[in-house]
């Protein structure tokens, strides 16, 4: 079993991009999905990342990663907004498995995205519980309409950093952990064309800067 306690943040981060490469390339290792894994795993996990991503059908994350039983602490939502039940999950993978690494993960044609840059042009909401995930988007509308943007991507990446962003200010334990350096925070763009995940920011990490949108 993957044993997160002894995995640097870095560490972390390059398992899960070496993952995404085996898949890009069609040479996935399918890891950790047998049935010794399966009794290895029964006592408990040390996943060796969290990984918060949009439910997208399209976002399998143990797929797209390629990793097994017990590697991913998997928690989704439309458009990856944020709620206290997000948050606790989060936080429940930092403090109690002691996961090195959280990913927040979006992608391009998101559908939460569009409905709400749609719904921010006509000035209207959505129906039923639509529209809390409408509402917990706007802020990343708005800021990559402020800042001019036009292209679908920069919108998904707005909203990324702002996801970021939002939980290292909405939770104490993840930031706190940060700052000791036991875990880090990373944004990744995943292409559904290719099936390539491309950094968009990160805190904790020592990485280049991507480019600015």
């Amino acid at each position: 079993m993957t044993d997160a306690a002894h995995l640097t943040p870095t560490e972390a981060f390059e398992m899960l991009l070496a993952g995404n490469g085996r898949f890009v390339a069609g040479s996935p290792d399918h890891p950790n999905q047998d049935a010794a894994r399966r009794a290895q795993t029964a006592p408990a996990q040390t996943p060796f990342a969290v990984l918060f991503g949009c439910s997208d059908s399209r976002l399998a994350a143990e797929i797209i990663f390629d990793q097994g039983l017990g590697d991913l602490f998997v928690v989704r939502t439309a458009g990856h907004v944020l709620g206290p039940e997000v948050l606790g999950s989060i936080e429940y993978g930092v403090s109690l498995l002691g996961t090195p690494l959280v990913i927040v993960l979006g992608h391009d044609s998101c559908g939460a995205v569009a409905a709400t840059r749609e719904a921010v042009a006509a000035g209207a909401t959505g129906e039923g519980f639509v529209r809390d995930v409408i509402e917990r988007v706007t802020p990343s509308v708005l800021a990559a309409n402020a800042a001019g943007h036009t292209e679908n991507s920069h919108f998904i990446d707005e909203h990324i950093r702002h996801t970021v962003a939002l939980l290292l200010d909405r939770s104490r334990i993840v930031s706190d952990a940060i700052a000791a350096g036991r875990t880090a925070v990373v944004g990744l763009s995943y292409r559904l064309v290719d099936g390539t995940a491309h950094l968009v920011t990160t805190r904790g990490l020592d990485l280049p800067a991507p480019a600015a949108a």
